[in-house]
């Protein structure tokens, strides 16, 4: 098990929210799945770049996918919500990198904010 995998009272909660329509082939291990999408949401990394032990990167990909769509993340980010409360503390951030000669602006340019900020 990984550093990061779901624990046992995680996939208690995540298990009954997932699809299962089995197919002619035999599915491979929701949980393996899941604990690979969640490395892939947690690094960054390609899906390419997926390690072996949470099986084919195709596999990962197409089931998060076909999730997304049939909206089981919002199920699950919603379950998982419930049972901790505290653990709703969101941090939202934007880069944007500049190209080098961005700074060689007009000299001079009013520059006029999007938005303004109120205080009570």
């Amino acid at each position: 098990m990984a550093r990061f995998d779901l624990s046992e009272q995680e996939w208690s909660i995540i298990a009954p929210l997932l699809p299962n329509k089995p197919r002619g082939v035999p599915r491979t291990d929701d949980r393996r799945v899941l604990n690979g999408i969640f490395h892939i949401l947690r690094t960054g990394s390609p899906w390419r770049d997926l390690p072996e032990r949470y099986g084919p990167y195709t596999t990962c990909y197409n089931r998060f996918n076909r999730w997304a769509k049939a909206g089981v993340w919002l199920k699950v980010f919603e379950a998982l919500t419930q049972h901790s409360p505290q653990s709703m503390h969101l941090i939202d951030s934007s880069v944007i990198r500049a190209h080098q000669h961005a700074a060689g602006g007009k000299k001079g340019a009013r520059i006029t904010p999007l938005a303004v900020l109120v205080e009570d």
